[in-house]
């Protein structure tokens, strides 16, 4: 008896680990699940995902949920879509969502969105509601030279067919301000720009900014507009003072060269000097080689030196003469 029992819970015990085991590794709520949804799933079914790593509710659920909406889709398409790294329930409700606003979106293209690493159901979304991106303040300058600021709402529509390899919104921003500042460029003068700021839109809109781009733009409105500042006068201004800044170092220039050339006058004063003081040298030895020689008698030197005294003599007198002239404390020298 003992041993019969003892038998019994060894059954029952491996009943039970058997049951845990089954419960844990075959998803049995889940097929029933997709069982009672209509949904033709079998446990070897379930039990093949959990070999292939493939996480059985992340398949399952949105395949009930698709066949729910009347998609045509099966357990392979979504298991392969899952093994390539996709996110499968956001590729079914982006199908769902397509299939209500009827646009045209195959299971095909709506995975190789979402591996693109676009949000496809973003972009369903987008494609019934459209979205408006707001630019920043974006500077151009008419030709007047006055600044003027703009503010652009771009409304968008989802390009499905062009959301793999096409532009985001970044290139749509910059694309739009290239043609803002290029149309206030083009205006005469900055009233023009005020006083008809749809003349921004309407060119910018013509150019095609939304070629290569995953979107369409619907339009593009100007929200604000403002005067900025005059930059015009700021470049003529900051040129007036760079000619000031050069002429005034060209004039440097001709005052240093004057100063130079002066020195230069001045040296060559003194060398001329010099060489008169040198050729006054010269005279005592050549009066000497002419007594020596015989050319010069002694009567002729007395004469010679008379006839300077006399000069040195009637230079003193002059000088004396004029500063007694022009200071006025020898009145009486002019009467001599």
């Amino acid at each position: 008896m003992i041993t019969e029992e003892i038998g019994l819970l060894i059954v029952i015990g491996l009943i039970i680990v058997a049951v845990a085991v089954l419960f844990t590794f075959v998803p049995v709520a889940l097929w029933i699940s997709a069982w009672a949804a209509g949904v033709k799933v079998g446990i070897f079914q379930l039990v093949g995902m959990r070999l292939r790593r493939v996480i059985p509710h992340r398949v399952v659920n949105p395949l009930i949920k698709a066949v729910k909406a009347g998609l045509e889709l099966n357990t392979n398409k979504l298991e392969g879509h899952y093994l390539a790294g996709g996110n499968v329930d956001r590729v079914v409700n982006a199908l769902i969502a397509a299939q209500r606003a009827n646009i045209d979106l195959t299971f095909e293209r709506c995975a190789a969105i979402d591996l693109a690493g676009r949000d496809v159901l973003e972009a369903v979304q987008m494609s019934v509601n459209p979205k408006v991106i707001e630019t920043p303040f974006i500077a151009g300058v008419a030709m007047d030279g006055i600044e003027v600021k703009a503010k652009a709402r771009i409304t968008v529509r989802a390009n499905i067919d062009r959301l793999v390899g096409g532009a985001g919104e970044e290139t749509i921003i910059a694309r739009v301000g290239e043609g803002i500042v290029s149309t206030i460029g083009s205006a005469k003068n900055h009233a023009e720009v005020l006083e008809n700021p749809d003349m921004i839109s309407q060119t910018v809109l013509k150019k095609g900014l939304d070629a290569g781009t995953a979107f369409e733009i619907l339009s593009i409105d100007i929200a604000d507009i403002d005067i900025g500042k005059n930059i015009g006068a700021g470049l003529q201004t900051d040129q007036a003072e760079a000619d000031k800044k050069i002429a005034q170092a060209k004039a440097e220039e001709r005052r240093a060269m004057a100063v130079a050339q002066e020195q230069e006058m001045k040296a060559r004063v003194e060398e001329m000097r010099a060489k008169v003081v040198e050729a006054e040298a010269e005279v005592p030895m050549a009066m000497s080689e002419a007594l020596r020689s015989g050319n010069l008698g002694v009567m002729d030197y007395m004469n010679f030196n008379n006839v300077k005294a006399d000069t040195d003599m009637r230079d003193s007198i002059g000088k004396a003469t004029d500063d007694g002239e022009d200071d006025g404390t020898n009145p009486g020298g002019s009467r001599r």
